[in-house]
């Protein structure tokens, strides 16, 4: 994340003008991502199943920044619980991050100079300390610092660190972040008009002396080498596909904002770089014969937080505030490197007093539980998921054994990361995913579109993938819609609902003899992604969805009619993650979530009985049922919820990033896990399964009088 535009004034510190070579002319803006392709551009979806799939014996998260601070920011708490748990760590940064040079030094009233390689390196310097201290070291702990040669011979500075059996590594590739007509780099070279080029700053203080120049095609290069050196169980990306938002332009540029887009546009181009390196390197290591490899990918919004509400307790703020402290660093200390210790504007307080509210929120690009997980009747789970951008089935070896056969491969990439599902009156599956059916640079088409896998067979193999497009007309808005929720009605007609480009909800509905309807608009606004769709103990369809302000709900009057939006749920408190609803068998609707800023867990009853739609909803009156609080569920992040026997099971994170899973007897914590966890219904009780850092899936079960137990997955 590049600094906030301050006025000019002159630091304490003597620097000196750096040189920035760079290309002039690129366009401004990445909201389109895109751009004619070269032979070697991205590939289009490769839906065809049954390749073989890597085995994962080791975890390693490897994140792709814009910018110095981007994962601090947006990533964070994530990367640090990860961290934490053992999983090494590698973070690549894009961008030199040297903006215009000048490393504010907040309450001086000096003239700055500009110095761009130097303001690079106090941001490295600044990194440096903010990872020795999340490994649990003094902040100026010394670490080894080195060239990596890379792709085309070209060369970046890579920093490592280890302590206590963890280690990091800090890779700068150092593209510039402007070019000289002060438009932005890294967004003009994903468009790449003419096969233009840039060349890298090379950062003070560096072991690095040389710059190396960079393409279009250069970029992804780099960025599939050091994926196939590295073999991540995990990525971790910036946003390729921000919201549309629409400021004012001078409330704009106050927030470094790219014009129409939610997010500065050297997130969203890095972001692009990124998936599409991804799925060259799924792309290139198959065509070599070899199995696709096992990683599972997490995207975060960005300059989002900004516009949403804070979904961060204050537990787990502070902690993430304090390691944006020595990143920010103070021109006094005494770091050992000369041209500063760290981004003096950042530091201190001044993340939490910043108006803009970045560090109170990590918000998922593509959020929901994962993996898909259903169980058969002697209660032997299966569960689905994404691997290598495709998706993926695992079997459990046998009821209870939460030991897990390899994955076998169903393909349909590539797929964002979670999938949504539901089951057919005759057992049937059926698998929603979104899919990149298209993403590439040099103004070649990037569009997104929902896809079908079924079952031919209750528990039996699948058809071919079927397309079932997008509810947006152009391939721009269609980049905007979210991760697909399905729901089966009494009736047996299938619901599959998209948050869609203008923050409402779409729909297309199938039929029993299996036809699809068109995609629908049902209307809403301001709402976030991670929808709750259900079906209540009379068969009928709800939808929940968290909104800006209050609940969105939608619903039928009765089993088979129109799904239609309400005013019930503008009268609920606003969540700050997504809403999670639980059938009840008399008919009501149990509602689990957590407030803005919040880490109490809040429960709310809707009734049964639905009244008012359409205009007449806007005019009903509104009032609130009671909301219960949740002691045993103090946490961050959505939760999962089942009824078991007229109590719930819930499963989420602790403030300390555990996954906790509660029942009527208990709970346990198991840390090192990934998103949200899925509760499904196994031999007369709940599991919940998720998926580890060595993306591997992992279950708990409760036993006996309530208690619980922990399963890891074993191959």
């Amino acid at each position: 994340m590049p600094p906030t535009p301050v006025p000019a004034r002159r630091p304490r510190r003597r620097t000196v003008v750096g040189a920035l070579t760079a290309l002039a002319g690129l366009g401004a803006g990445a909201a389109a991502c895109t751009v004619p392709a070269s032979p070697d551009s991205v590939p289009t979806a490769d839906p065809a199943p049954g390749m073989p799939i890597a085995g994962t014996r080791r975890a390693l998260l490897m994140q792709i920044l814009a910018h110095p601070d981007d994962d601090l920011y947006f990533m964070n708490p994530d990367t640090q619980r990860s961290l934490a748990a053992g999983t090494p760590l590698v973070c690549v940064y894009v961008t030199a991050g040297e903006h215009n040079g000048i490393n504010v030094v907040p309450g001086s009233e000096e003239e700055p100079v500009a110095d761009r390689p130097g303001y690079s390196s106090a941001r490295h310097q600044g990194l440096r300390q903010a990872y020795a201290t999340l490994l649990g070291l003094d902040k100026f702990t010394p670490w080894h610092r080195d060239v990596l040669t890379l792709s085309g011979d070209r060369r970046a500075e890579i920093d490592t660190l280890s302590h206590a059996g963890r280690r990091v590594e800090l890779i700068f590739l150092n593209l510039p972040m402007h070019t000289r007509r002060r438009r932005n780099a890294l967004p003009g070279l994903w468009k790449d008009r003419g096969g233009i080029g840039v060349q890298t700053v090379v950062a003070k203080d560096s072991p690095l002396r040389h710059s190396s120049p960079y393409t279009y095609d250069g970029l992804i290069d780099v960025l599939v080498g050091l994926l196939e050196r590295y073999r991540p169980t995990v990525v971790q990306t910036l946003d390729p596909d921000p919201d549309i938002q629409h400021s004012d332009e001078r409330t704009r540029r106050k927030d470094s904002e790219q014009p129409g887009y939610s997010d500065h546009g050297d997130h969203t181009a890095a972001a692009c770089f990124s998936w599409a390196a991804m799925i060259r390197w799924v792309r290139d290591t198959t065509r070599r014969g070899e199995p696709v490899p096992g990683f599972v990918t997490t995207a975060f919004r960005g300059y989002y937080n900004r516009h949403w509400p804070k979904n961060l307790p204050p537990e787990v703020l502070r902690t993430k505030a304090s390691h944006l402290v020595p990143y920010g660093g103070d021109p006094e200390w005494d770091c050992g490197n000369p041209s500063g210790c760290g981004d003096y504007a950042v530091g201190g307080v001044r993340p939490l007093r910043n108006r803009k509210g970045w560090v109170r929120s990590t918000h998922h690009r593509y959020p929901g539980p994962r993996p898909v997980a259903v169980a058969d009747r002697n209660g032997r789970l299966t569960a689905y998921g994404v691997l290598g951008l495709r998706a993926v089935r695992w079997h459990e070896t046998a009821p209870g054994s939460g030991v897990w056969q390899d994955p076998a491969d169903l393909g349909g990439g590539p797929l964002a990361p979670a999938l949504g599902h539901t089951v057919l009156p005759d057992g049937r599956l059926l698998l929603f995913g979104l899919r990149f059916t298209a993403i590439g640079g040099r103004h070649a088409e990037n569009r997104r579109e929902i896809v079908l896998l079924e079952q031919r067979a209750a528990g039996g193999g699948f058809r071919a993938w079927d397309g079932l497009g997008a509810p947006e007309p152009t391939a721009d808005r269609s980049r905007r819609i979210g991760v697909p929720t399905a729901v089966t009605g009494g009736d047996g007609r299938v619901h599959v609902f998209v948050r869609n480009a203008a923050k409402g909800v779409s729909t297309r509905v199938r039929a029993v003899d299996g036809s699809w309807s068109g995609w629908h608009d049902l209307g809403g606004s301001e709402i976030q992604d991670g929808l709750s769709a259900i079906a209540d103990g009379r068969g009928r369809v709800h939808l929940f969805a968290a909104a800006r302000e209050g609940v969105r709900h939608w619903s039928q009057d009765r089993v088979g009619g129109p799904v239609a939006l309400r005013a019930d749920g503008d009268a609920l408190p606003t969540p700050g993650d997504e809403v999670t609803a639980v059938p009840l068998p008399d008919g009501r609707i149990e509602l689990y979530y957590r407030r803005p800023a919040s880490g109490r867990l809040v429960a709310v009853t809707v009734g049964g009985a639905t009244a008012g739609t359409g205009s007449a909803a806007a005019t009903a009156t509104r009032i609130a049922p009671p909301v219960r609080a949740v002691p045993a569920m103090e946490g961050y992040g959505p939760v999962g919820a089942a009824s078991v026997g007229g109590a719930p099971v819930l499963v989420g994170r602790d403030l300390r990033g555990r996954i906790q899973l509660t029942g009527r007897g208990g709970g346990v914590r198991r840390p090192g896990s990934l998103d949200s966890p899925v509760l499904v219904a196994a031999g007369g009780t709940v599991a919940a399964v998720g998926l580890d850092t060595a993306a591997r899936p992992w279950v708990m079960r409760p036993v006996g009088g309530g208690t619980v137990r922990a399963a890891e997955a074993r191959r």
